[in-house]
């Protein structure tokens, strides 16, 4: 059985040979990986031992996007690399909607020029017979909303000033939509969408304010995707607890919630109370257990969260965020190892 029917079949709520696995990894980490598998030609992902092959568009790509200590993307945003101790992340520190009245010349970047695609369509051609492949487009529409205007801004926006904010998120959500539906045409497996809205403790906006402004716009999105392709399936990723907002992403056509962030969701709970409704991809936390366990910890955590996730299928077993610059070489490693000693089917929960 490949990596491509392992997923399929997981995502259909039957038991594959054994559990998928994924991962993402912050530069630091790919590029340690990278000099240790020695494979400049292939995905170090698929090395390591991923089932799924990522390709990814929209303002996330801006992350890490070049060298320079300050850039801009695509978007009109301007970056910068800020260190830390263990490696450095990026932050916009410019938004070209800082001032509102620039809406209306603002243009987002063209989804449909057809050299964007290209990578998509060059990793889809090489793995696309093996493996499950993710055209994945998060920051779909909130985080671009208020990295383009300010998060202090854009959630004030929300509550005083909806007229603007609806027409914001209007002219972003051009963006999902296209490139979503060339990624279906392209041969994806799946759809990858995602807005972080949630806290640690809870969700970051109310649900009144989701209904008006993110569930109608996503249903859209969904829609549009399953009836160019019927099964596509849509994959949602938000960190923190959204547990609050689960049942109506369902109910608007979602198949798939990443990345159960273990710290404010309880995985099992989630796969209980779901069952073959939403499938799981994620749960092991990136918190705690995966940067400052150790190997056997890690390895105990894969193997509760697989006894407590992986029967009846619908599990794709995940750190819940890239693997991080403060991760040993050694966790990781223990991380794929207890992914395929207990994740074998059938098991004995």
């Amino acid at each position: 059985m490949n990596s491509k029917e392992r997923v399929r079949i997981t995502l259909s709520f039957e038991e594959p040979d054994r559990v998928p696995v994924s991962a993402d990894y912050v530069p630091e980490i790919k590029k340690k990986l990278g000099q240790r598998v020695g494979d400049e030609e292939t995905d170090v992902g698929v090395i390591m031992g991923n089932d799924m092959v990522i390709t990814s568009h929209g303002f996330a790509t801006s992350y890490y996007l070049k060298k320079d200590s300050e850039y801009y993307g695509e978007w009109g945003c301007k970056w910068k690399y800020f260190r830390n101790p263990s490696g450095s992340y990026t932050e916009v520190i410019e938004r070209p909607l800082e001032d509102e009245k620039k809406l209306e010349s603002y243009k987002i970047p063209d989804p449909y020029d057809e050299k964007r695609y290209e990578p998509s369509r060059q990793i889809i051609e090489k793995y696309g017979r093996d493996y499950w492949i993710v055209g994945a487009i998060p920051c779909t529409m909130f985080e671009v909303s208020w990295g383009l205007r300010g998060l202090d801004k854009f959630m004030m926006d929300m509550v005083s000033n909806r007229d603007f904010a609806h027409a914001l998120m209007d002219k972003v959500m051009e963006f999902p939509l296209v490139v979503g539906k060339k990624l279906i045409e392209l041969g994806v497996d799946m759809l990858w969408t995602g807005d972080d809205v949630g806290m640690q403790t809870g969700m970051m906006i109310s649900l009144a304010l989701w209904r008006e402004y993110f569930k109608p716009r996503y249903a859209k999105l969904y829609s549009e995707f399953k009836k160019l392709n019927p099964t596509i399936k849509i994959a949602y990723h938000s960190c923190g607890n959204c547990e609050a907002i689960l049942d109506e992403m369902y109910e608007i056509g979602l198949d798939v919630i990443n990345p159960i962030q273990a710290g404010a969701m309880n995985p099992g709970y989630i796969k209980k109370r779901y069952g073959k409704k939403l499938a799981i991809w994620g749960t092991l936390d990136e918190q705690r257990v995966l940067p400052f366990g150790t190997s056997n910890e890690v390895k105990a955590e894969v193997e509760r969260l697989i006894k407590n996730c992986a029967g009846g299928g619908g599990f794709i077993l995940a750190p819940a965020h890239n693997i991080q610059a403060d991760t040993s070489i050694e966790n990781i490693l223990a991380f794929y190892e207890a992914a395929k000693e207990y994740g074998q089917y059938p098991m004995h929960l």
